[in-house]
């Protein structure tokens, strides 16, 4: 009997994406495994989602792209990686690994970082390294999968396709391929069994977290109309590292990114970190977001108001010693220049003694406030003026300057016309 003849219940599946086992920017490395102790909170939460995929008994898994930070990982993040795995595949559960953007290298001709599980051929896992429909007889389940892995330019056009073109036409070439190879996909799928897409890539209306390591204008964007299609059942995101879900609550097909296992770094402090359980039938799909635990990142600007209690300012406005122990800490100060003197770094740091790591970030101001009226009458300044005078009052540098004013001019530009 194939797998299309089974019983058609909901296929339960776990999604997940963006696991960057290999991030150690904070911290200090373990005595008893020699890991850096923030790989292992990584992997901690690689093993949650581990475990949830056999304890729940799932069908499916998918990993929509980003294993690693570097295209060239360590063998011994390669292994803790392929340890973890190997459990999906001695559980009998199929997996799908997206191939992300972090996954492959820029050369012609090299391996990505998940090439060893479809050159070993391991049993029940699935490298999806280009766009194709993944039927039920592949996947050994009553269900299609259309992958869609990180694209470059090399791997859609040739060079004398690309020769002569501007980045903007480069893209929106590439960006008609990919909604062709999607489409094609999705009209040679059996319109009678459930269909995910899944896809590591920036899609039109996605919030970006502040730290998201893409470059508007520089890479393709799907638009909202190929992951809108109503022969879809479920779209399976990874790539943009905060968790968010793309269409309004009750819409099918649900379109979600689950966002990434740990956080990465400040830019992604207040963000829960998570992966997606959903039951998926054809037409109808249900899903919700389980929570990891993961090692808090605590973000604290403090209010330096006057010179003479500046020390006791701070410590009064410090969270309590118990408050923040294991987590990562980054102090935020902001203080006229010639204040550092008072400045007692040794009493900040052993108020941080139980927290995991600190951080004390300074802004040092070169004036407490730009005083336009003691060198000039304020009336006769342009826009411009007043700007390039209140930036140096700040504390900015030249370059700075330079930059901030560019961007002031091109946008008074654009008011004026």
């Amino acid at each position: 009997m194939s797998v299309t003849e089974v019983n058609r219940k909901p296929i339960q599946v776990l999604h997940f994406a963006d696991a960057h086992i290999d991030i150690a920017n904070y911290g200090r490395f373990d005595p008893q495994t020699a890991l850096p102790v923030r790989v292992m909170d990584f992997l901690h939460a690689l093993d949650q989602i581990i475990e949830a995929a056999v304890d729940e008994n799932v069908d499916l898994v998918i990993f929509a792209g980003d294993a690693y930070k570097d295209r060239n990982p360590q063998p011994t993040f390669q292994r803790e990686w392929g340890q973890r795995l190997m459990r999906l595949s001695q559980a009998g559960i199929p997996t799908l690994l997206l191939v992300g953007n972090h996954d492959v290298s820029p050369a012609a001709g090299r391996a990505h970082t998940l090439q060893e599980f479809s050159t070993l051929d391991v049993p029940h896992i699935h490298v999806a390294d280009r766009i194709k429909l993944w039927t039920p007889d592949e996947l050994g389940l009553p269900v299609q999968i259309i992958s869609v892995p990180w694209v470059s330019r090399s791997k859609l056009m040739t060079r004398e396709e690309a020769a002569g073109m501007s980045l903007d036409e480069l893209l929106i070439a590439m960006e008609e391929r990919v909604t062709k190879a999607i489409l094609d996909a999705t009209n040679a799928a059996d319109p009678a069994l459930p269909l995910i897409l899944t896809a590591h890539a920036s899609v039109q209306g996605a919030a970006y977290g502040s730290e998201r390591g893409v470059m508007l204008g520089h890479e393709l964007i799907l638009g909202g109309r190929i992951i809108a299609d109503q022969r879809l059942d479920y779209v399976a995101l990874g790539h943009i590292h905060k968790h968010q879900s793309l269409r309004p609550k009750g819409s099918h097909p649900p379109v979600v990114y689950p966002g990434s296992i740990e956080r990465i770094d400040f830019g992604e402090a207040r963000e829960r970190k998570g992966f997606v359980l959903a039951e998926i039938s054809k037409g109808s799909t249900s899903w919700q977001f389980a929570p990891l635990q993961t090692r808090r990142f605590l973000d604290i600007p403090v209010d330096t108001p006057d010179a003479a209690t500046f020390m006791q300012d701070i410590l009064a406005q410090l969270p309590k010693p118990e408050d923040v122990s294991g987590a990562v800490c980054r102090l935020r100060l902001t203080y006229p220049g010639d204040w550092e003197p008072l400045l007692d770094e040794k009493s900040i740091t052993n108020h941080f003694e139980q927290a995991f790591s600190l951080q004390i970030q300074k802004h040092r101001l070169s004036e407490r406030r730009a005083r336009l009226g003691d060198t000039v009458a304020v009336e006769s300044l342009t826009p411009l003026q007043l700007l390039e005078t209140y930036w140096r009052g700040t504390g900015l540098d030249s370059e700075e300057i330079d930059t901030m004013q560019a961007l002031a001019k091109e946008i008074l530009s654009e008011r004026q016309e």
